[in-house]
């Protein structure tokens, strides 16, 4: 791999790090420290998502116009900014416009990070993303251990903490990244995806497979929402908590070659891939529903990281078969801004749930959700068999 791709590896991997401090740790802080209800804390991280999903298309657009080198730049002091204000004043007015900038200016480094990564590696294909994903998950892995432990010396450095990782990753970008030559020309946004498209049975198909996608994340957030505040009502420490995303992280890097070998060997299809996973989902929620023991709750993280393997790579791999030649950033696009919507609604969901109908309620509606999202996996690509089968008959005809 090339030198400039080592270094977006590493920024990215800092980056994640420092996210990783807060975010496991944030429906703790609102609900059991500022003492607010779930609901509250889930509709404060849906502001903080959508925050994101503006830094995303902005990020996107920022590269095209200014290049990834002062986009990421513009986004880290932003974040920068506010992880100070953090520090010096996190009671709760402050904690949620904060934690909005966070999420608003972290959201614009993201796609200058992948387009990079893109350009200085094309021949690389889709292994400078692989790297990147890996660099992603080693991040989650260091930062929640290293939160949980910080935490449990005191709440508050977690914030000092997030902080000085993130002044790190600015210097690493600052000289590391200005020498990286990017082209945003070959780059595409959502924003500028402004020509009609002509084959809508694939854009349909694509929004059907996110339908599942969507409750795909609105479950899986749940692990940073209201299960989060939930192990904490079972008495597991902070440290224990934390444990369990540096499981998940870990899980990722190292058993990647054996979940590829499954995946060749067993699943010969994206769509069988995708249903796998979903009935891992189900275990996994199944597991945790029951868990009153830090160890089930190990073993539940373990089996939903493995079915995570099987969806999370399965989706955009879809969108990019779908994708017609020149769409590949719109359909790309439309999959990203699934999975933080499904980031945005999971929480303010989770938190109504069990507020009003407890954790028992809530284990239920995500197995449903899981049930309707194999659904809609298994009808995505019916119309388009169905067009297929139509172009022989029409060949016939012709005959």
């Amino acid at each position: 791999m090339p030198r400039a791709l080592w270094l977006l590896i590493v920024g990215m991997a800092i980056n994640v790090t420092g996210a990783s401090f807060l975010w496991p740790l944030n429906t703790i802080y609102i609900h059991d420290i500022l003492g607010k209800s779930l609901s509250v804390a889930g509709l404060v991280l849906m502001v903080n998502a959508g925050a994101s999903v503006i830094g995303n298309l902005i990020g996107g657009f920022l590269f095209d116009k200014i290049g990834g080198y002062r986009s990421i730049l513009l986004g880290i002091s932003i974040t920068i900014v506010a992880l100070i204000g953090l520090t010096l004043n996190h009671s709760w007015n402050f904690y949620i416009v904060y934690l909005t900038i966070i999420g608003f200016g972290s959201g614009i480094v993201f796609p200058s990070m992948y387009a990079m990564a893109g350009s200085v590696w094309k021949e690389g294909g889709r292994r400078s993303f692989n790297a990147m994903y890996v660099a992603q998950n080693l991040g989650v892995a260091i930062g929640a251990a290293l939160g949980g432990l910080v935490a449990d010396i005191r709440f508050d450095y977690i914030f000092l903490a997030n902080t000085l990782t993130y002044a790190i990753f600015f210097v690493i970008a600052l000289f590391g990244y200005k020498s990286i030559q990017a082209n945003p020309s070959n780059q595409t946004s959502v924003l500028d995806q402004s020509k009609k498209i002509k084959d809508h049975t694939k854009l349909y198909a694509l929004l059907i497979v996110c339908i599942g996608y969507l409750l795909c994340w609105m479950g899986y957030v749940q692990w940073q929402t209201t299960i989060a505040s939930h192990t904490q009502s079972l008495g597991i420490s902070l440290k224990q908590y934390s444990i369990l995303w540096t499981i998940n992280g870990a899980l990722i890097v190292l058993a990647q070659p054996i979940i590829s070998l499954i995946v060749k060997k067993y699943t010969k299809t994206l769509k069988t891939q995708i249903i796998v996973g979903l009935i891992i989902f189900i275990v996994s929620f199944a597991v945790v529903g029951v868990a009153q023991q830090y160890t089930a709750f190990v073993v539940a993280m373990v089996i939903i990281t493995i079915g995570e393997m099987f969806v999370w790579p399965a989706v955009p791999t879809v969108a990019n078969e779908l994708a017609p030649k020149g769409r590949e950033g719109f359909y790309q696009g439309i999959v990203n801004s699934t999975a933080t919507g499904g980031r945005m609604l999971g929480p303010l969901m989770g938190g109504i749930l069990v507020d009003f109908h407890g954790m028992g309620m809530l284990f239920g509606v995500l197995m449903g959700l899981m049930v309707i999202a194999i659904f809609t996996t298994l009808v995505y690509d019916r119309k388009l068999k169905a067009n297929q089968a139509k172009v022989p008959e029409m060949s016939k005809s012709v005959l």
